[in-house]
């Protein structure tokens, strides 16, 4: 469940559901943006086009896959196969029902030269699962494994997510592994990397993270240190056993994976709201960045963790996602409720360098492919899926 106007509460789903379909009962589930007026739609969109460098699909060469009656989440480039993602979606907004994993290959050079309006994006295979999905991770030593977050407190271990499987029809329909303990929706995961390869890290709305370890059934540790919703969760690429974590309560929290007792090393108020998003430097060990539905994003020095060491401000609107490039340590992505990604570049000043309005609801997926300097994949409510490199990176 993904409310934007709505994180202060740890309410259980189902009743939230029954809420909005009773207030809303005249407005069906599957009309666009019933969670926002259009009177809010409309100036929305028109904050957006009164910003310079805001670009549409038009102005730049892009692929795109709709995946009808599914809301994108989050989607991840395969650290192996530069053409190849995944994406994480919902139903109906992922207030209800089901979610659905689909593997997608992005077509080759010469066949994104097809019309603007053609689907370039091939849909590899889809697995379901009965609750909504909101985050997904490659796993980073085996090609066709990958993990999922769902909205009924459990993660999904999937195998055969590659061609050979997908051609032979060897991909399981179901999860080699499901790990259950939170107690309400899991909304990030991040797969261990370098010296924590084996290991998954999950966040939830019941205000804890668990440690797991992929070959046992049991979480190896429970973290305890958030008042409120935990939005996002990031082991530091650079620093072993060191992760970072957000929540609606406003702080940001730095722990050690090797901390059996689950407290955080650190606590910090990040934003003076709800802070959803954060990532690591690929770069620099010390930095990493918060955003919050304030609508700023901010970067922080863990040698001087007194107060922020710049800001940048992203729109009204929340921040819902950030990704650092791993190929530029000044340039980094934002995802915004004001339906638009934005790019950042630290070396040029404080403000965007490029607004891309190609959605019409909230963005909420981001990925940089870690193979392909600059291209950049996104993902939204409105089901519609992005890969592109931004202009003013070309």
């Amino acid at each position: 469940m993904d409310l934007p106007v709505m994180h202060s509460t740890c309410i259980n789903k189902t009743t939230i559901a029954t809420f909005f379909c009773a207030v809303f009962h005249a407005i069906p589930f599957d009309q666009p943006n019933w969670l926002m007026s259009s009177s809010v739609r409309v100036r929305v969109r028109d904050l957006v086009r009164g910003q310079p460098n805001v670009c549409s699909s038009l102005a730049m060469q892009t692929q795109s896959h709709t995946t009808t009656d599914r809301h994108g989440y989050s989607l991840r480039f395969s650290p192996f196969e530069a053409n190849h993602m995944l994406l994480a979606t919902s139903q109906l907004y992922g207030l209800a029902g089901g979610g659905s994993l689909f593997l997608l290959a992005k077509n080759s050079t010469k066949d994104a030269q097809l019309s603007i309006n053609e689907q370039n994006i091939t849909e590899l295979c889809r697995l379901e699962w009965s609750d909504g999905l909101f985050d997904v991770a490659w796993c980073p030593y085996a090609a066709d494994i990958a993990a999922t977050a769902s909205g009924d407190g459990s993660l999904q271990i999937w195998s055969g997510l590659d061609v050979e499987s997908v051609v032979t029809e060897q991909t399981p329909k179901e999860p080699l592994i499901c790990l259950q303990e939170h107690k309400n929706e899991i909304y990030s995961l991040d797969w261990g990397e370098k010296w924590n390869y084996h290991t998954l890290l999950s966040a939830s709305w019941d205000c804890t993270l668990k440690l797991w370890d992929c070959n046992r059934q049991n979480s190896i540790t429970t973290f305890v240190g958030h008042n409120d919703l935990i939005y996002c969760a990031k082991y530091s690429p650079l620093i072993a056993n060191l992760f970072a974590s957000v929540s609606t309560d406003g702080h940001l929290n730095l722990w050690n994976s090797l901390d059996f007792a689950g407290k955080p090393l650190m606590s910090i108020e990040a934003h003076a709201s709800e802070a959803l998003s954060c990532d690591w430097s690929h770069f620099d060990r010390n930095v990493l960045l918060t955003g919050g539905s304030d609508g700023l994003i901010r970067g922080w020095d863990l040698r001087k963790m007194r107060t922020h060491i710049f800001e940048l401000y992203s729109g009204e609107f929340a921040v819902r996602r950030l990704a650092c490039s791993p190929h530029s340590a000044t340039v980094l992505a934002s995802a915004n409720y004001d339906f638009t990604t934005r790019i950042w570049d630290l070396a040029t000043g404080v403000s965007a360098q490029e607004i891309n309005a190609q959605h019409t609801e909230f963005v909420c997926g981001l990925d940089w492919n870690p193979q392909r300097a600059h291209e950049l994949a996104d993902c939204g409510w409105d089901s519609v899926v992005n890969v592109y490199t931004p202009k003013c990176l070309t």
